[in-house]
């Protein structure tokens, strides 16, 4: 599966995504419409599903325009949270943990990843290693938790560390070089960590994206994966508590970073 990352706003990655084998384009959390088919019209494509992780006006203000460009006859389907359909643009098909959602000759599964928000939802496309997960994951960080708890969102935390070292991660917006700063606080002696820190440092500074990244190196160096980390725990000043106690010290900590 190609992956092409389209900016937008201040810090958002909308995404849009093409199946080779059978020429499928679909888009991830289109906030905006016009830099999503400005993309589309420079490489020729139409898109037939528009997935939706969460309902943040950034993740879903462009989906009205698009169905209204490319939807007629219904094909473009629309697809989310069936928890959150209330407050997502209509859908073609309403989620749950566990579905799954075909594209192309991909599928994807739909993980329920609460917290962030409490519809939240990831794609985990297994055959291509990929996952796109909204503002639940980002590199070297977490969502804040706008309307979930702790102990939901470190349970979420779990799920998605738990997918194989090599899946991808497509995360929706450029906070990186924050997390970094971060992390190294609550995290000093990790060298791989400081390490890649530094790399980051550079990338951002060249003006290039940060994502991908993989669950393999987040679990390697994202605090809030590392939770039931003896060391990030005695680092904080909690050593032999709970890992979800240390979570929430770590989310308190970068909400006022």
């Amino acid at each position: 599966m190609d992956v092409v990352l389209v900016p937008a706003f201040a810090d958002n990655y909308l995404y849009v995504l093409h199946d080779p084998a059978t020429g499928k384009v679909g888009l991830v959390d289109p906030g905006d419409a016009a830099s999503v088919i400005a993309e589309l019209e420079r490489r020729g494509w139409t898109p037939s599903v528009i997935f939706l992780t969460h309902h943040h006006d950034d993740h879903i203000g462009g989906v009205a325009a698009l169905v209204a460009r490319y939807g007629a006859g219904g094909g473009l389907t629309v697809v989310g949270a069936g928890h959150d359909a209330h407050r997502l643009p209509p859908l073609d098909q309403k989620l749950a943990d566990g579905d799954r959602v075909e594209f192309g000759a991909l599928s994807a599964e739909v993980i329920a990843v609460p917290g962030h928000t409490l519809g939240h939802i990831a794609y985990w496309f297994a055959g291509a290693e990929a996952l796109f997960c909204g503002d639940s994951l980002f590199v070297l960080g977490c969502g804040r938790l706008f309307e979930g708890t702790p102990g939901q969102m470190w349970a979420s935390l779990r799920r998605l560390r738990a997918l194989p070292d090599a899946t991808r991660v497509y995360c929706a917006h450029e906070y990186t070089l924050s997390n970094a700063r971060f992390a190294v606080t609550v995290d000093p002696d990790n060298r791989a960590l400081s390490d890649r820190a530094a790399a980051i440092a550079a990338l951002r500074a060249r003006g290039e994206p940060t994502i991908p990244t993989s669950v393999g190196l987040e679990k390697q160096t994202n605090p809030f994966l590392r939770a039931d980390d003896s060391g990030v725990a005695a680092a904080v000043g909690l050593a032999g508590e709970s890992a979800e106690r240390v979570f929430a010290e770590l989310r308190g900590r970068k909400d006022h970073f």
